[in-house]
């Protein structure tokens, strides 16, 4: 796999048919491991073992409707009261960060609520602050440590 422009972790790659497995220490189980999947890997260890987010609020691939349609996040970091803080939106990493990638994520994150928001691609990271109430986005220029406000 590429390298990211992440720290790096030790990480337990299986081979199983012709696929290469990855341990995910949030699902506790093997996944596949596609670029897409590396990232999102990478983007979790950073955030336990760099930035302090406690592993037991982190969801992979939540699930929530919007327009009566079911979506799937990539991560959600959760705040100390349970409430959405940080939504983070993985692409591979030959997928560029487009404007159609934020607006994507922006969506998303209308019926999320969460006032962080990071899209990345393993080389490239993009961090907003969303203020709801306000209707801005500010540019941040790292995530934020948790708690993150």
């Amino acid at each position: 796999m590429q390298e990211l422009n992440l720290p790096p972790f030790e990480y337990k790659v299986t081979q199983s048919g012709v696929n290469s497995l990855i341990w995910d220490v949030l699902r506790r189980k093997n996944v596949v491991l596609t670029p897409e999947e590396w990232v999102r890997q990478h983007v979790v260890h950073y955030l336990i073992n760099h930035l302090g987010y406690p592993k037991g609020l982190l969801s992979l691939e939540r699930g929530h409707r919007y327009n009566q349609r079911q979506k799937r996040i990539d991560l959600c970091a959760l705040g100390p009261a349970g409430q959405p803080l940080l939504l983070v939106e993985c692409k591979a990493p030959s997928v560029p960060i487009t404007a159609a990638v934020a607006q994507q994520a922006a969506v998303y994150n209308q019926t999320i609520g969460a006032p962080l928001l990071l899209l990345t691609n393993g080389l490239q990271h993009f961090c907003w602050r969303v203020n709801f109430e306000e209707r801005t986005n500010e540019r941040l220029s790292e995530v934020p440590p948790y708690p993150g406000l």
